[in-house]
């Protein structure tokens, strides 16, 4: 969310055009031929023939201590993320209002658009998306399918809002994306909103410190290598 100019058409970003191609992909197959199809769609709906999708539990998280808030189906898209595609990117969004005022949005299925993650400003962590499946969150269709999404509650143009301890539970939150997905500890890699191709969002902002923020990010990814090896 956050910054100006938050659409509901970019927030789905002909996802579910895609969605609907994954329903019919049997019939196409056999229709047209394997060579007519994309083999890169191809490849990335195997996963969906009945029986191969990955088993899941009602309220699983993926972060430990993150409350199951479920979005609305309508803002997200069902995945088999990294086997169809890959994640390489953390993307850090402020809410523009509340926490409960964001879960609220998340969950309606008019508003086309959620987060994976929300951090309250106490540092409680909602998670709303699995990270498996593609969150219409970034804007941008290439960066939805690569990427994770994590909300905080507060406005871009409130620096109070950004308290110690949303700093650090957020950079708990990252480092253990990054853990799971070898993704790099850089700014190349965890990105504001308004650093997304063709957004016209402005959050996290100018006071968020993100020299501050990777330094936390860095200690608890180095914490979590400690700890495994």
């Amino acid at each position: 969310m956050g910054g100006q100019g938050a659409g509901k058409a970019k927030g789905r970003d002909g996802d579910r055009v895609v969605s609907r191609r994954a329903l019919i992909v049997g019939g196409a197959a056999s229709a047209l031929g394997l060579g007519l199809l994309a083999r890169g769609d191809l490849a990335r709906m195997w996963w969906q023939v009945p029986g191969i999708d990955k088993p899941r539990k009602a309220g699983e998280v993926d972060f430990k201590g993150a409350e199951w808030v479920a979005a609305a189906a309508a803002n997200w898209r069902r995945a088999d993320r990294p086997a169809d595609y890959a994640i390489d990117r953390v993307v850090i969004h402020v809410t523009q209002g509340s926490y409960q005022g964001t879960l609220r949005v998340f969950k309606d299925p008019w508003h086309g658009a959620a987060a994976h993650y929300v951090v309250r400003q106490d540092g409680h962590i909602a998670q709303m998306i699995r990270e498996l499946d593609v969150a219409f969150h970034a804007g941008n269709r290439d960066y939805n399918e690569r990427s994770v999404g994590i909300e905080h509650e507060g406005f871009v143009d409130r620096p109070a809002d950004f308290t110690t301890a949303m700093y650090e539970a957020s950079a708990r939150l990252t480092a253990g994306i990054c853990r799971r997905y070898d993704i790099p500890v850089d700014r190349e890699h965890i990105i504001g909103h308004v650093e997304v191709p063709g957004t016209d969002h402005t959050d996290p902002g100018p006071h968020w410190d993100w020299k501050r923020y990777m330094r936390l990010v860095r200690a608890a990814h180095d914490r979590t290598e400690s700890a495994t090896t």
